[in-house]
């Protein structure tokens, strides 16, 4: 019942260099509050990223009401709020549960589920994930077991185009073109074929067993476990097999070595409508711009947003002949439309003022530097914990003592570092020359 809800618990930003395993997972919520320097915070998982235009609407009136006015998107499909005062605990809970954003008190934490945006809406992929989606986060909701895990355990559902699988979650299904799907755990060499009726199923089973491997070990993700994660996927098959799930190795498909976030612009397929796919500049999203998302997916749309995990949303379900002329209408809002805006591919951690750790105000660094698109994301943080970077190959832009440290990144590799002061004339040359050239 609402009435007996909790008020978030409010927990200081951590300090030191302690492993964080040994202090426990202090992974915000929406029930336990972050305290940074701009007030507190509240992450809001959305599984998928889906949102209808009514909670969309409840997310936006709460940021301007209780924080800075402005919702924060992150690189797994969720929504931060920040500058939270200290007394918004029971309004910001009872709006949350109200509008069906907090089904369960002691799962809100661990919904981290990202799956493919464009799934059953562009005629690619090998089957839409979107009833795999409600059906694990159902399951979650559902297990006292699943309850452990951190909030840093994800989900990845991937309709077997490769973007969310790139993201290198601690479970993944891939949907196969026969029907079936593949499981696949953290970085292990093997995979299992499973029907793709019982995937989401499966998904929980998997979650489950590494919470007993994970037991007394300290482990938040399938990675922290002490050796490889092969005997984790025998114990898996073991399960499946006693819940009656049939189940064989098969080969493990090439994780691709980078994401791929939709296009920006008119996204079409094989059905009568159409959807829209935006970029949000940095990731914050003000309510003038949340307002033009939320009144073209409740106006033109068919009610419903998507999170992108690359900090964009998709908008389903436009007639083709009005799209063009919604897409113009983001687009004036201020968000990313085309590739051929200055923002595309450009992100940032929240740094200065709103974190303590940051040396610089990265996101007025990066807004001042903005340029031509290239052929690389960029990102840019303001201490060496690069909170929130992409994977793949990038451009790493790291706030130092005497400036910034621009090199590439890909994978495990790390390119020649160059040492720039801050400051837009240098900074800006250096960032698009590290990025490349479009065309």
């Amino acid at each position: 019942m609402l009435a007996a809800m909790p008020p978030p618990a409010i927990f200081p930003a951590r300090t030191g260099d302690a492993s964080p395993r040994a202090r426990g997972d202090a992974c915000p919520g929406t029930l336990r509050l972050h305290r940074a320097d701009d007030g507190a915070l509240a992450r809001v998982r959305i599984p998928g990223g889906v949102l209808s235009a009514a909670q969309a609407d409840v997310l936006g009136k709460l940021a301007e009401r209780l924080g800075d006015g402005e919702l924060h998107l992150t690189s797994r499909g969720n929504v931060q709020l920040r500058g939270l005062g200290p007394d918004c605990g029971g309004e910001l809970a009872s709006g949350m549960a109200e509008s069906g954003l907090l089904p369960s008190e002691r799962h809100e934490r661990v919904r981290n589920i990202v799956a493919s945006p464009l799934s059953g809406l562009d005629g690619r992929g090998e089957r839409d994930i979107r009833p795999w989606l409600s059906a694990v986060d159902e399951l979650l909701c559902a297990s006292d077991t699943a309850a452990g895990l951190s909030g840093r355990f994800l989900f990845a559902l991937d309709d077997g185009r490769g973007d969310v699988d790139a993201l290198g979650a601690d479970v993944t299904l891939l949907a196969r073109s026969d029907g079936a799907a593949t499981l696949r755990v953290g970085s292990a060499e093997s995979a299992v074929r499973i029907p793709g009726a019982r995937a989401p199923q499966a998904a929980l089973i998997a979650a489950e067993a590494f919470l007993d491997a994970a037991a007394g070990s300290g482990a938040w993700r399938v990675t922290d476990l002490p050796g490889d994660d092969e005997p984790l996927l025998d114990e898996i098959v073991r399960r499946l097999r006693q819940a009656g799930i049939s189940s064989g190795p098969t080969a493990v498909p090439a994780r691709p070595e980078k994401s791929a976030p939709p296009d920006p612009g008119i996204v079409t397929g094989p059905h009568n409508t159409v959807a829209l796919s935006a970029g949000v500049p940095l990731g914050r999203i003000g309510a003038h711009q949340w307002q033009a998302l939320t009144g073209t997916a409740r106006h033109h749309g068919n009610g419903e947003l998507r999170l992108t995990p690359w900090r964009g949303l998709v908008v389903p379900g436009l007639e083709r002949g009005r799209a063009a002329a919604a897409l113009d209408r983001l687009g004036a809002a201020g968000l990313i439309i085309g590739p051929h805006s200055p923002w595309t591919g450009v992100g940032a951690c929240i740094g200065r003022p709103g974190c303590a750790r940051s040396l610089a105000d990265v996101r007025a660094e990066a807004a001042a530097t903005v340029g031509p698109p290239g052929t690389l994301p960029v990102y840019w943080s303001g201490c060496e914990r690069r909170c929130g970077h992409p994977r793949g190959e990038w451009v790493d832009v790291v706030a130092t003592p005497d400036g910034y440290r621009v090199r590439t990144v890909r994978g495990e590799e790390r390119g020649s570092p160059l040492t720039v002061p801050a400051g837009p004339p240098a900074l800006a040359a250096a960032v698009t020359a590290a990025r490349g050239t479009v065309g």
